[in-house]
């Protein structure tokens, strides 16, 4: 499947910032189940200091704000062919070790709610049917609704909630895994809608470990394995590892932001 996609972020800020700095994590790399044909970031009012790839593999891009701005734009644009591999992952690039891929971290450290959460999966061999079940309870427990929870949201206090979204879904998928033994990881991408070529904002899912599969991916919030509609852009421990923006600045006030994001078959 070939899809075309365009992402802009912007943030406006009330007064000028004296500087500034931004991790960006919108750039995929081609693996077994994609192709990237064509991708290109361009940046408006901040310069490109360096790039690299981070401890997961992220392909990072490092900017640093001009002087005074008053806001940057962010556009990530490309073409990217897809393949269906019943959420198995072949993806050498990732030489993160299983053993801190299974343990928590502060946004999906086990509570009570996760121990209740994962007391009918105690015990139980790794298998896709297995984590097909955890989604589904985890959706059942947290229904999609946004304006719920924030980025800063564990999956403990998401699960003390009555709904959720992508991120705290695969947050909570993430800190039931790892308390049943299972290492597993945060995932960042796109996902083609079937009714929608405008979205609000990028998805999440999670990828588990299952011995003699390797990684496989879970889209909790939509109960299914990710498919050719889905393009992987970063992975990590969780969200802070793998946000597709992320940094800090100085001197401005108040921050505005505006996302404009459409995923579509090429030539739709």
């Amino acid at each position: 499947m070939e899809l075309t996609i365009e992402h802009t972020t912007q943030y406006r800020f009330d007064r000028p910032a004296e500087r500034g700095l931004q991790r960006v994590r919108l750039r995929p790399r081609s693996m077994q189940l994609q192709t990237i044909d064509i991708w290109d970031l361009e940046f408006d009012g901040a310069s490109r200091e360096l790039d690299f790839f981070d401890e997961h593999q992220n392909w990072v891009d490092l900017l640093s704000f001009e002087p005074d701005s008053t806001g940057i734009t962010i556009t990530a644009r490309g073409i990217v062919n897809t393949h269906d591999g019943a959420g198995v992952i072949d993806e050498p690039f990732n030489k993160f070790p299983l053993w801190l891929l299974s343990r928590p971290t502060q946004l999906t450290e086990p509570g009570p709610a996760t121990q209740a959460l994962v007391t009918d999966f105690a015990g139980k061999p790794g298998s896709p049917e297995l984590f097909h079940d955890l989604s589904a309870a985890i959706v059942e427990r947290l229904p999609y609704q946004e304006g719920l929870t924030a980025p800063d949201t564990t999956a403990e206090q998401a699960l003390q909630s009555t709904g959720a979204v992508c991120q705290d879904h695969a947050h909570v998928f993430l800190a039931a895994a790892r308390q049943l033994g299972f290492a597993s990881r945060y995932v960042s991408g796109y996902l083609m809608m079937d009714d929608r070529v405008q979205q609000a904002a990028m998805h999440a899912w999670a990828d588990v470990w299952i011995e003699g599969l390797g990684f496989v991916g879970f889209d909790v919030s939509n109960r299914i394995s990710p498919d050719e509609r889905y393009v992987r852009i970063a992975t990590g421990m969780d969200y802070r590892d793998a946000a597709p923006i992320a940094g800090t600045r100085y001197g401005a006030g108040e921050e505005f932001l505006d996302v404009a994001l459409s995923v579509a078959l090429t030539n739709q």
